[in-house]
């Protein structure tokens, strides 16, 4: 199915903001969702406001406290970052198991964000990354903490006349793991089945701060907060890491669907919070030792 539209391409953001403000406007970044939504009749935007020639949106910026990431950085642009593989390990494990190759090369990071899937592969690690989104309008900025962002089901909090601009993070201190695992039909160019993603921060041998966020297992990606209390503040053992998995696989909201039942997913949130959680664990008690 066709669909008519105007193709506006602003070279500011200014001009891009201004245009987002009619109603009848939306963005065009990689496109590798919205085009397919609207050859298949999901949506039909009247005007179309690409972001490809708006210079600043799609950089990359690593300092000693902050990761900034602009909106329009693509997938592959991810890959490409040795940087950002060493201050997110969890994030370009993400990008590295995206779609395949032409979709990373066009698909966005802000695009992957926006489409507000509850199988969006970036966003676990993200959100285990305690990242925050800039949204941005004719009228002004504000943050939002990526894990107040979702509302449900392909809802959020971004007004129609506001665009991701960036996405911030802090820098994982010392004596932090961060991990990410994909669960798919199949090892490329697969939908998730379950994404789950963990940091953990140590401090003589105790978890100081536990994140643990799940992707395809509710209506949005979400945090596992009870599981996370569970864990911050105690020194682990194996019952400690199987409580908290349970309590994860109990937080999550799943569906039956092609890919999996409902049961199922359920059944890997508990399997992969155990190993991701005792893996980070171990990790670092490894890199305390070799310290010493």
């Amino acid at each position: 199915m066709s669909c008519a539209y105007d193709l506006k391409v602003p070279i500011s953001l200014q001009n891009a903001l201004d245009l987002l403000s009619d109603a009848q406007s939306m963005p065009l970044a990689g496109g590798t969702n919205l085009l397919v939504e609207i050859r298949s009749g999901k949506e039909r935007p009247q005007r179309l406001v690409a972001l490809d020639r708006i210079e600043g949106l799609a950089g990359i910026d690593i300092n000693s406290e902050t990761i900034t990431i602009g909106a329009r950085a693509t997938v592959g642009d991810l890959l490409r970052s040795t940087e950002l593989a060493k201050a997110a390990p969890s994030l370009v494990k993400a990008a590295g198991v995206f779609a395949g190759q032409m979709v990373r090369n066009a698909g966005t990071i802000g695009g992957n964000i926006a489409c507000a899937s509850p199988a969006a592969d970036l966003v676990p690690p993200l959100m285990s990354l305690d990242a925050q989104v800039t949204l941005q309008s004719s009228s002004g900025s504000r943050v939002v903490a990526l894990d107040e962002y979702y509302q449900g089901y392909k809802q959020d909090v971004r007004r129609p006349d506001e665009l991701v601009t960036q996405i911030s993070m802090p820098r994982l201190p010392d004596q932090t793991h961060n991990r990410f695992y994909k669960l798919a039909r199949r090892r490329g160019d697969a939908i998730t089945v379950v994404g789950l993603a963990v940091t953990l921060t140590v401090s003589d041998g105790v978890c100081r701060k536990a994140r643990i966020a799940m992707g395809a297992v509710a209506p949005c990606v979400i945090r596992a907060r009870n599981a996370e209390a569970l864990l911050e503040g105690n020194v682990f053992d194996a019952a400690m890491i199987e409580t908290a998995a349970a309590q994860a696989a109990a937080e999550c909201a799943p569906i039956d669907d092609v890919r999996a039942s409902a049961q199922y997913r359920r059944h890997c949130v508990r399997k992969l919070t155990r190993r991701l959680v005792a893996e980070a664990w171990n990790d670092l008690e490894a890199k305390v030792e070799a310290d010493v």
